[in-house]
């Protein structure tokens, strides 16, 4: 056995394998973030809850870039902002207020993923915000929810706010600022903002196009937005329809997210 080898031996030892397994999603990840060029240098975040009682939650380490990030490199903290595991990082302030006001009030926040991408940012910042212009954005406005701008994430005091406006929806655009997601599974909170990232960009390219867009029918909105109402039939369709494939991508591409 290698140093290296033996060193992922101690550290998985000391962690439930449900523990290890949720790195290993969470750290996937982060390099599909990288992979589709949603990544802002080491800024944004993923976070992912620890199983088990506590409501003790996965972060990326500030200072790595998003395609070093690893299964062991990944930070565990608790509500309060206490480091539970060893690292030579510390974590981005803004990114534990953003993301421990989710999980400290949603149960089923598996995972939290947010993103300053170019696209995503701009319809956030857009006063009609994002539009059911086509079949990707129907897929997202129904469950999509707004926060007011206050600054860079610093003041604890804005987590009531962020909760309070996020309440039960799974898709959050921050304004003038970037989006969220929610999922009950890291495979689900990704392919949630997929579709989000996705409508922002068709909705910035059908605007350069002209100011007005091919209208759709209400009723047939109202059937897309249902269509993804049940978050367990959404849940089960991103860990074992979408997120399979996705992880075999990563392991031809460079598996050593899983160390």
């Amino acid at each position: 056995m290698s140093p290296a080898e033996a060193r992922l031996t101690e550290v998985k030892s000391t962690m439930s394998d449900a523990e290890w397994e949720q790195r290993v999603n969470l750290a996937a990840a982060y390099r599909l973030v990288a992979l589709y060029g949603w990544d802002d240098l080491v800024d944004t975040h993923i976070s992912a809850r620890v199983p088990g009682p506590e409501h003790h939650f996965l972060i990326n380490p500030y200072g790595l870039m998003f395609d070093e990030i690893t299964a062991s490199s990944l930070v565990k903290v608790d509500l309060d902002g206490n480091q539970l595991s060893e690292s030579d990082y510390s974590i981005n302030p803004a990114g534990f207020t953003i993301h421990s006001a989710v999980h400290e009030v949603r149960e089923d926040a598996g995972c939290v993923m947010h993103l300053h991408t170019a696209d995503g940012t701009a319809v956030a910042s857009c006063m009609e915000g994002l539009l059911p212009l086509n079949q990707t954005a129907q897929l997202v406005t129904g469950d999509l929810a707004y926060h007011d701008y206050e600054g860079i994430a610093l003041d604890h005091d804005e987590r009531p706010r962020i909760q309070k406006d996020l309440g039960t929806k799974n898709h959050l655009l921050l304004r003038n600022h970037g989006t969220l997601t929610v999922g009950r599974s890291v495979a689900s909170a990704f392919e949630r903002m997929y579709h989000l990232e996705r409508a922002c960009t068709m909705q910035v390219r059908t605007r350069m196009l002209g100011p007005t867009a091919y209208p759709v029918d209400k009723l047939v909105i109202e059937k897309n937005e249902k269509l993804v109402t049940d978050p367990v039939r959404s849940d089960l369709r991103s860990t074992k329809l979408v997120w399979p494939p996705l992880l075999r991508k990563l392991d031809r591409i460079d598996p050593s997210y899983r160390t």
